[in-house]
């Protein structure tokens, strides 16, 4: 049996396997992580036109209430009886 060409056949398969494992790698790190799958994306959400009209009518409705004169924003306290002053001790 001849050295030499057994010599260049394990180099050889040596190379082969070197590129083959440099493939593998490559796929695993390419890949999503399984117990990355069910993970939520950061960052900030979308929201739909429906969803921006929804909020935008919200706002309107709070921002018509906190404008409002104070009477008007609290129509039952009218109807209460005024509270007294704390009486001043001397």
């Amino acid at each position: 049996m001849d050295l030499y060409k057994t010599i260049q056949t394990l180099h050889a398969e040596r190379e082969r396997l070197t590129k083959l494992i440099a493939h593998l790698e490559h796929l695993e790190t390419s890949k999503v992580k399984p117990s990355q799958k069910g993970q939520r994306r950061r960052g900030r959400k979308r929201m739909s036109e429906a969803e921006k009209r929804e909020v935008s009518d919200r706002m309107k409705k709070y921002w018509e209430a906190r404008r409002a004169p104070s009477g008007a924003r609290n129509e039952v306290a009218k109807d209460d009886p005024p509270t007294p002053p704390p009486a001043a001790t001397a």
